[in-house]
Protein backbone atom coordinates (compact mmCIF):
# COMPACT_ATOMS: atom_id res chain seq x y z
CA UNK A 1 0.00 0.00 0.00
CA UNK A 2 1.14 3.31 -0.69
CA UNK A 3 2.20 6.18 1.61
CA UNK A 4 -0.65 8.51 2.85
CA UNK A 5 0.06 11.96 1.66
CA UNK A 6 -2.37 14.73 2.52
CA UNK A 7 -2.41 18.16 1.02
CA UNK A 8 -3.99 21.56 2.46
CA UNK A 9 -4.84 24.12 -0.12
CA UNK A 10 -5.12 27.43 1.01
CA UNK A 11 -3.28 29.14 4.20
CA UNK A 12 -5.99 30.81 6.38
CA UNK A 13 -7.38 29.88 9.38
CA UNK A 14 -9.12 26.22 8.56
CA UNK A 15 -6.70 25.22 6.41
CA UNK A 16 -3.69 26.38 9.42
CA UNK A 17 -5.87 24.46 12.27
CA UNK A 18 -6.71 21.54 9.61
CA UNK A 19 -2.76 20.77 9.82
CA UNK A 20 -2.98 20.73 13.44
CA UNK A 21 -5.64 18.41 13.66
CA UNK A 22 -4.17 16.07 11.42
CA UNK A 23 -1.27 16.08 13.36
CA UNK A 24 -2.85 16.35 17.00
CA UNK A 25 -5.14 13.23 15.67
CA UNK A 26 -2.17 11.09 14.83
CA UNK A 27 -1.37 11.59 11.28
CA UNK A 28 2.57 11.66 10.44
CA UNK A 29 2.70 11.41 7.03
CA UNK A 30 3.73 13.58 4.16
CA UNK A 31 1.57 17.04 5.09
CA UNK A 32 1.57 19.75 2.54
CA UNK A 33 -0.17 23.29 2.83
CA UNK A 34 0.01 25.27 -0.18
CA UNK A 35 -0.68 29.41 -0.08
CA UNK A 36 -0.93 31.94 -2.65
CA UNK A 37 0.03 34.57 -0.01
CA UNK A 38 3.39 34.58 1.28
CA UNK A 39 2.82 35.11 4.68
CA UNK A 40 2.84 32.30 7.27
CA UNK A 41 -0.75 31.59 7.77
CA UNK A 42 -2.45 34.67 9.98
CA UNK A 43 -5.49 35.24 11.84
CA UNK A 44 -8.11 37.56 9.94
CA UNK A 45 -10.40 39.13 12.32
CA UNK A 46 -7.63 41.61 13.14
CA UNK A 47 -7.29 43.13 9.72
CA UNK A 48 -10.78 45.75 10.30
CA UNK A 49 -9.39 46.05 13.68
CA UNK A 50 -6.00 45.96 15.36
CA UNK A 51 -4.14 45.83 11.79
CA UNK A 52 -5.79 49.22 11.09
CA UNK A 53 -5.79 50.87 14.81
CA UNK A 54 -2.41 49.79 16.37
CA UNK A 55 0.59 52.03 16.19
CA UNK A 56 3.01 49.34 14.93
CA UNK A 57 0.51 46.43 13.46
CA UNK A 58 1.47 43.00 13.22
CA UNK A 59 0.02 40.09 11.32
CA UNK A 60 -1.06 37.55 14.32
CA UNK A 61 -0.10 33.96 13.09
CA UNK A 62 -2.75 31.32 13.72
CA UNK A 63 0.19 28.78 14.97
CA UNK A 64 3.77 29.96 15.83
CA UNK A 65 6.39 30.16 12.88
CA UNK A 66 8.47 27.30 14.42
CA UNK A 67 5.28 25.04 14.41
CA UNK A 68 5.52 24.12 11.08
CA UNK A 69 8.95 22.89 10.81
CA UNK A 70 8.74 21.36 14.57
CA UNK A 71 6.12 19.31 12.95
CA UNK A 72 7.20 18.34 9.61
CA UNK A 73 4.83 20.20 7.35
CA UNK A 74 6.09 21.12 3.98
CA UNK A 75 4.81 24.87 3.63
CA UNK A 76 4.10 25.89 -0.26
CA UNK A 77 3.88 29.82 0.04
CA UNK A 78 3.33 33.18 -2.53
CA UNK A 79 1.92 29.82 -5.27
CA UNK A 80 -0.90 29.61 -7.56
CA UNK A 81 -2.06 26.24 -8.12
CA UNK A 82 -3.70 25.64 -11.55
CA UNK A 83 -5.26 22.28 -11.58
CA UNK A 84 -6.30 19.20 -9.28
CA UNK A 85 -6.51 16.52 -11.50
CA UNK A 86 -8.58 13.45 -9.39
CA UNK A 87 -7.64 10.80 -11.22
CA UNK A 88 -3.80 11.07 -11.20
CA UNK A 89 -4.49 12.37 -7.63
CA UNK A 90 -1.89 15.14 -8.44
CA UNK A 91 -1.95 18.67 -8.29
CA UNK A 92 -0.11 21.13 -10.42
CA UNK A 93 1.03 25.00 -9.80
CA UNK A 94 1.37 27.25 -12.45
CA UNK A 95 5.09 26.94 -12.68
CA UNK A 96 4.39 23.53 -14.00
CA UNK A 97 5.28 21.65 -10.63
CA UNK A 98 3.54 18.76 -9.94
CA UNK A 99 2.75 16.93 -6.07
CA UNK A 100 0.93 13.80 -5.48
CA UNK A 101 -2.25 13.45 -2.90
CA UNK A 102 -3.60 10.69 -1.31
CA UNK A 103 -6.35 12.99 0.46
CA UNK A 104 -6.73 16.88 0.01
CA UNK A 105 -8.37 19.29 1.93
CA UNK A 106 -9.95 22.20 0.10
CA UNK A 107 -9.36 25.74 2.25
CA UNK A 108 -9.53 28.41 -0.31
CA UNK A 109 -11.61 30.59 1.05
CA UNK A 110 -13.38 33.59 -0.35
CA UNK A 111 -13.08 36.75 -2.50
CA UNK A 112 -15.16 40.04 -1.95
CA UNK A 113 -18.54 39.84 -3.81
CA UNK A 114 -17.20 42.38 -7.00
CA UNK A 115 -18.97 45.57 -6.98
CA UNK A 116 -18.47 47.02 -10.44
CA UNK A 117 -19.94 50.27 -10.23
CA UNK A 118 -17.66 51.02 -7.81
CA UNK A 119 -14.35 48.99 -9.06
CA UNK A 120 -14.29 51.41 -11.57
CA UNK A 121 -12.96 53.85 -8.99
CA UNK A 122 -9.55 52.46 -8.74
CA UNK A 123 -7.33 52.41 -6.53
CA UNK A 124 -9.64 54.78 -4.14
CA UNK A 125 -12.10 51.74 -3.54
CA UNK A 126 -11.30 49.19 -1.24
CA UNK A 127 -12.15 45.59 -0.10
CA UNK A 128 -10.79 43.75 2.76
CA UNK A 129 -9.98 39.85 2.68
CA UNK A 130 -6.29 39.99 3.10
CA UNK A 131 -3.23 41.65 5.03
CA UNK A 132 -2.08 43.49 2.19
CA UNK A 133 -5.83 44.76 1.91
CA UNK A 134 -5.63 46.31 5.32
CA UNK A 135 -2.05 47.86 4.48
CA UNK A 136 -3.44 49.70 1.89
CA UNK A 137 -6.27 51.09 3.73
CA UNK A 138 -4.89 51.90 6.67
CA UNK A 139 -2.30 54.53 4.97
CA UNK A 140 -5.56 56.21 3.51
CA UNK A 141 -7.84 56.04 6.53
CA UNK A 142 -6.29 59.82 8.47
CA UNK A 143 -7.70 61.96 9.99
CA UNK A 144 -10.53 64.27 8.44
CA UNK A 145 -10.57 61.62 5.43
CA UNK A 146 -14.17 61.22 3.69
CA UNK A 147 -15.31 57.90 3.82
CA UNK A 148 -17.99 56.04 3.01
CA UNK A 149 -18.65 52.31 3.42
CA UNK A 150 -21.25 50.28 1.28
CA UNK A 151 -22.43 47.79 3.71
CA UNK A 152 -23.58 47.43 7.19
CA UNK A 153 -22.40 43.94 7.76
CA UNK A 154 -20.25 42.84 10.60
CA UNK A 155 -17.22 43.85 8.78
CA UNK A 156 -18.76 47.24 7.27
CA UNK A 157 -19.64 48.27 10.81
CA UNK A 158 -16.14 47.24 12.25
CA UNK A 159 -14.26 49.21 9.52
CA UNK A 160 -16.96 52.83 10.50
CA UNK A 161 -15.66 52.05 14.18
CA UNK A 162 -12.17 51.93 13.28
CA UNK A 163 -12.63 54.54 10.81
CA UNK A 164 -14.05 56.71 12.80
CA UNK A 165 -11.35 56.26 15.76
CA UNK A 166 -8.70 56.97 13.44
CA UNK A 167 -10.21 60.80 12.82
CA UNK A 168 -12.00 59.83 9.84
CA UNK A 169 -15.65 61.01 8.62
CA UNK A 170 -17.29 57.92 7.72
CA UNK A 171 -20.67 57.45 5.90
CA UNK A 172 -22.42 53.90 5.71
CA UNK A 173 -24.28 53.20 2.84
CA UNK A 174 -26.83 50.21 3.57
CA UNK A 175 -29.79 48.78 1.17
CA UNK A 176 -31.08 46.95 4.07
CA UNK A 177 -33.30 48.74 6.65
CA UNK A 178 -31.16 47.70 9.23
CA UNK A 179 -27.35 46.89 10.18
CA UNK A 180 -26.13 43.63 10.29
CA UNK A 181 -29.61 42.08 9.45
CA UNK A 182 -28.26 38.86 8.90
CA UNK A 183 -26.60 37.45 12.22
CA UNK A 184 -27.85 40.23 15.15
CA UNK A 185 -31.18 40.09 16.71
CA UNK A 186 -33.37 43.38 16.59
CA UNK A 187 -32.13 44.67 19.66
CA UNK A 188 -28.92 44.23 19.25
CA UNK A 189 -28.69 46.02 15.82
CA UNK A 190 -30.77 48.64 17.36
CA UNK A 191 -27.98 49.24 20.12
CA UNK A 192 -25.40 49.22 17.26
CA UNK A 193 -27.26 51.37 15.28
CA UNK A 194 -27.15 54.17 17.88
CA UNK A 195 -23.84 53.19 19.05
CA UNK A 196 -22.13 54.30 15.59
CA UNK A 197 -24.66 57.20 15.39
CA UNK A 198 -23.57 58.42 18.86
CA UNK A 199 -19.65 58.19 17.47
CA UNK A 200 -20.65 60.56 14.56
CA UNK A 201 -20.93 57.84 11.81
CA UNK A 202 -23.59 58.80 9.46
CA UNK A 203 -25.97 55.51 8.91
CA UNK A 204 -28.04 55.83 5.31
CA UNK A 205 -30.20 52.73 5.47
CA UNK A 206 -32.67 51.55 2.81
CA UNK A 207 -30.09 53.41 0.11
CA UNK A 208 -28.08 52.27 -2.95
CA UNK A 209 -25.43 53.81 -4.82
CA UNK A 210 -26.77 54.63 -8.39
CA UNK A 211 -23.87 56.28 -10.05
CA UNK A 212 -20.34 56.75 -9.24
CA UNK A 213 -17.85 58.76 -10.63
CA UNK A 214 -14.02 59.81 -9.78
CA UNK A 215 -12.24 63.04 -9.89
CA UNK A 216 -10.38 65.25 -6.93
CA UNK A 217 -13.09 63.38 -4.76
CA UNK A 218 -15.22 60.01 -5.41
CA UNK A 219 -18.41 60.91 -6.03
CA UNK A 220 -21.20 58.41 -5.34
CA UNK A 221 -25.08 59.67 -5.85
CA UNK A 222 -27.69 57.81 -4.42
CA UNK A 223 -31.22 56.46 -5.60
CA UNK A 224 -32.79 59.21 -3.79
CA UNK A 225 -30.14 61.71 -5.43
CA UNK A 226 -28.21 62.72 -2.58
CA UNK A 227 -24.23 63.00 -3.81
CA UNK A 228 -21.44 61.62 -1.39
CA UNK A 229 -18.10 62.98 -1.98
CA UNK A 230 -15.54 60.94 -0.47
CA UNK A 231 -11.72 60.46 -0.32
CA UNK A 232 -11.91 56.56 -0.35
CA UNK A 233 -14.64 54.28 -0.72
CA UNK A 234 -14.74 50.69 1.33
CA UNK A 235 -17.25 47.89 0.57
CA UNK A 236 -18.32 44.70 1.65
CA UNK A 237 -21.25 43.21 0.15
CA UNK A 238 -20.80 39.65 0.79
CA UNK A 239 -18.46 36.94 -0.94
CA UNK A 240 -17.83 34.84 -3.79
CA UNK A 241 -16.30 31.50 -2.90
CA UNK A 242 -12.99 30.67 -3.97
CA UNK A 243 -14.25 27.31 -5.84
CA UNK A 244 -12.81 27.74 -9.48
CA UNK A 245 -10.47 24.70 -8.65
CA UNK A 246 -13.13 22.51 -7.42
CA UNK A 247 -15.62 23.78 -10.03
CA UNK A 248 -12.70 22.12 -12.74
CA UNK A 249 -12.04 19.46 -11.28
CA UNK A 250 -15.71 18.46 -11.58
CA UNK A 251 -16.52 18.56 -8.09
CA UNK A 252 -20.16 19.62 -6.90
CA UNK A 253 -20.54 23.66 -5.94
CA UNK A 254 -22.75 26.11 -5.97
CA UNK A 255 -21.22 29.21 -5.19
CA UNK A 256 -18.57 27.33 -2.63
CA UNK A 257 -17.40 23.50 -2.67
CA UNK A 258 -20.41 21.38 -1.41
CA UNK A 259 -19.87 18.97 1.62
CA UNK A 260 -21.58 16.71 3.67
CA UNK A 261 -21.54 16.83 7.79
CA UNK A 262 -18.18 15.17 7.43
CA UNK A 263 -17.08 18.01 5.21
CA UNK A 264 -16.65 15.35 2.34
CA UNK A 265 -17.10 16.61 -1.30
CA UNK A 266 -18.48 14.92 -3.81
CA UNK A 267 -15.56 12.89 -4.38
CA UNK A 268 -14.79 10.70 -1.20
CA UNK A 269 -10.61 11.77 -0.81
CA UNK A 270 -11.34 15.75 -0.93
CA UNK A 271 -12.70 17.54 1.65
CA UNK A 272 -13.54 21.34 2.29
CA UNK A 273 -13.41 23.45 4.78
CA UNK A 274 -13.75 27.10 5.78
CA UNK A 275 -15.92 29.69 3.79
CA UNK A 276 -15.41 27.71 0.98
CA UNK A 277 -17.37 25.38 2.02
CA UNK A 278 -21.00 24.97 1.88
CA UNK A 279 -22.78 22.36 3.41
CA UNK A 280 -25.88 20.45 2.27
CA UNK A 281 -28.21 19.56 5.36
CA UNK A 282 -30.73 16.55 5.29
CA UNK A 283 -33.86 18.56 3.91
CA UNK A 284 -31.28 19.47 0.45
CA UNK A 285 -30.70 23.16 1.51
CA UNK A 286 -27.17 24.53 1.66
CA UNK A 287 -26.17 27.03 4.23
CA UNK A 288 -22.40 28.51 4.65
CA UNK A 289 -21.21 29.82 7.86
CA UNK A 290 -18.24 32.31 7.63
CA UNK A 291 -16.87 32.49 11.08
CA UNK A 292 -13.45 32.30 12.55
CA UNK A 293 -15.13 29.24 15.13
CA UNK A 294 -16.57 27.88 11.81
CA UNK A 295 -13.48 27.38 10.08
CA UNK A 296 -11.81 26.45 13.40
CA UNK A 297 -14.64 23.62 13.32
CA UNK A 298 -14.52 22.34 10.67
CA UNK A 299 -10.86 21.74 10.13
CA UNK A 300 -11.45 19.45 12.99
CA UNK A 301 -13.94 17.37 11.63
CA UNK A 302 -12.32 17.51 8.18
CA UNK A 303 -9.16 15.85 9.65
CA UNK A 304 -10.93 13.52 11.55
CA UNK A 305 -13.35 12.40 8.52
CA UNK A 306 -9.52 11.78 6.66
CA UNK A 307 -8.61 9.68 9.24
CA UNK A 308 -11.50 7.70 10.27
CA UNK A 309 -11.66 8.96 13.45
CA UNK A 310 -15.09 10.06 15.39
CA UNK A 311 -16.16 13.32 14.51
CA UNK A 312 -16.28 15.83 17.18
CA UNK A 313 -19.52 16.95 18.86
CA UNK A 314 -21.33 20.05 17.17
CA UNK A 315 -21.27 23.06 19.34
CA UNK A 316 -24.29 25.98 19.40
CA UNK A 317 -22.81 28.31 16.69
CA UNK A 318 -20.43 31.15 18.25
CA UNK A 319 -18.84 34.42 16.79
CA UNK A 320 -17.97 38.11 18.21
CA UNK A 321 -17.08 41.51 16.93
CA UNK A 322 -15.22 44.60 18.51
CA UNK A 323 -16.46 47.91 17.61
CA UNK A 324 -15.14 50.76 18.99
CA UNK A 325 -14.72 49.84 22.67
CA UNK A 326 -17.64 47.50 22.84
CA UNK A 327 -17.11 43.64 22.40
CA UNK A 328 -20.42 41.87 21.36
CA UNK A 329 -20.36 37.96 20.99
CA UNK A 330 -23.28 36.01 19.42
CA UNK A 331 -23.93 31.71 20.76
CA UNK A 332 -27.03 29.84 18.96
CA UNK A 333 -29.99 30.68 17.43
CA UNK A 334 -30.08 34.66 16.00
CA UNK A 335 -33.42 34.49 14.01
CA UNK A 336 -36.69 35.55 15.93
CA UNK A 337 -38.26 38.55 17.29
CA UNK A 338 -38.51 37.72 21.03
CA UNK A 339 -35.89 38.90 23.16
CA UNK A 340 -35.34 38.49 26.94
CA UNK A 341 -32.58 41.67 28.20
CA UNK A 342 -30.15 40.99 31.51
CA UNK A 343 -28.50 44.09 32.21
CA UNK A 344 -29.05 47.69 30.44
CA UNK A 345 -26.83 48.21 27.48
CA UNK A 346 -27.29 51.91 27.82
CA UNK A 347 -24.74 51.48 30.65
CA UNK A 348 -22.67 49.58 28.58
CA UNK A 349 -23.55 45.64 29.48
CA UNK A 350 -26.17 43.77 28.50
CA UNK A 351 -27.00 40.67 28.05
CA UNK A 352 -30.40 39.30 25.55
CA UNK A 353 -31.80 36.10 25.50
CA UNK A 354 -33.84 33.94 23.36
CA UNK A 355 -35.97 31.28 24.43
CA UNK A 356 -37.84 28.46 23.20
CA UNK A 357 -40.08 26.66 25.82
CA UNK A 358 -38.09 28.18 28.69
CA UNK A 359 -35.05 27.16 27.07
CA UNK A 360 -32.49 29.31 26.08
CA UNK A 361 -31.49 28.70 22.18
CA UNK A 362 -29.60 32.23 21.51
CA UNK A 363 -27.84 34.64 23.59
CA UNK A 364 -25.95 37.79 22.22
CA UNK A 365 -23.49 39.28 25.19
CA UNK A 366 -22.64 42.78 24.92
CA UNK A 367 -19.30 43.35 27.06
CA UNK A 368 -19.90 40.00 29.07
CA UNK A 369 -17.48 37.79 27.52
CA UNK A 370 -16.97 36.12 31.27
CA UNK A 371 -20.60 34.80 30.80
CA UNK A 372 -20.00 33.06 27.19
CA UNK A 373 -19.07 29.88 28.91
CA UNK A 374 -21.67 29.64 31.00
CA UNK A 375 -24.49 30.85 28.49
CA UNK A 376 -22.97 28.04 25.94
CA UNK A 377 -23.91 25.42 28.53
CA UNK A 378 -27.15 26.52 29.45
CA UNK A 379 -27.89 26.77 25.60
CA UNK A 380 -26.52 22.77 25.31
CA UNK A 381 -28.39 21.68 28.09
CA UNK A 382 -31.87 22.67 27.07
CA UNK A 383 -32.89 22.99 30.15
CA UNK A 384 -36.19 25.41 30.74
CA UNK A 385 -35.80 28.17 33.12
CA UNK A 386 -37.43 31.02 34.46
CA UNK A 387 -37.37 34.26 33.05
CA UNK A 388 -37.08 36.44 36.15
CA UNK A 389 -34.25 34.89 37.14
CA UNK A 390 -32.65 35.14 33.58
CA UNK A 391 -33.13 38.78 33.88
CA UNK A 392 -32.27 39.36 37.52
CA UNK A 393 -28.95 40.58 37.62
CA UNK A 394 -28.39 39.13 41.20
CA UNK A 395 -28.85 35.17 40.36
CA UNK A 396 -25.60 34.43 38.62
CA UNK A 397 -25.94 32.64 35.66
CA UNK A 398 -24.00 29.88 36.28
CA UNK A 399 -25.92 29.02 39.20
CA UNK A 400 -28.88 28.00 36.85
Amino acid sequence: MSEQIIAIIGGGQAGAMAAAALRQQGFNGPLHLFSDEAHLPYERPPLSKAMLLDDAPQLQPVLPASWWQEHNVQLHLGVTLRQIDRASRTLTLADGQTYRWSQLLLATGAAARPLPLLNKLGERCFTLRHAGDAERLRDVLQPGKAIVIVGAGTIGLELAASATQRGCRVTVVEMASSVMGRNAPAPVRDYLLARHQQAGVRVLLNSTIEHAEAGEFLSLTLQNGETLLADAVVYGIGIVANDALARDAGLETANGIIVDSACTTSDPDIFAAGDVAIMRLPDGSLVRVESWENANNQAQIAAAAMLNQPLPHKTPGWFWTNQYRDNLQFIGEMQGQTWLCRGNPERGKAIWLQLRDGAIIGAAALNNGREVRVLRKLIQSERALSEEALCDEGVALKSL
